[in-house]
């Protein structure tokens, strides 16, 4: 079953200190580590900066969407990123599942209890 996952995050004072140089070498390694994870069926969507105008926006600055052939290959990803130390430069919030269609969703919604 296909998950996805997006992530909204943003830069953290210790991002914003690195001289360019440091963010490069970050990238890098972040970088060598996705070509494995592209042998699972890691999908990288789209990369993008938030919209601060669009209707109810999220506070953060940036957004990743990921597509996943099964849960293993999303936790992969996962793992991987916090691995890479992504989290010590980036605020991060993650949401992450499998996909239904629309009338699948909505009967999610309408079982909701809480």
């Amino acid at each position: 079953m296909t998950h996805y996952l997006s992530e909204l995050y943003t830069p953290k004072q210790t991002w914003l200190a690195l001289d360019p140089a440091g963010r490069h070498r970050f990238f890098e390694a972040v970088g060598s580590g996705l070509a494995d994870l592209s042998d699972l069926g890691v999908e990288a969507v789209a990369f993008g900066e938030v919209d601060a105008g669009t209707l109810h926006a999220a506070p953060h600055a940036y957004f990743a969407i990921w597509r996943f052939p099964d849960e293993a290959a999303l936790d992969a990803l996962v793992s991987g990123i916090v691995a890479s130390g992504w989290h010590d430069y980036f605020e991060t919030i993650n949401a992450a599942g499998s996909a239904v269609d629309l009338p699948g969703h909505f009967a999610q919604l309408t079982a909701t209890n809480g």
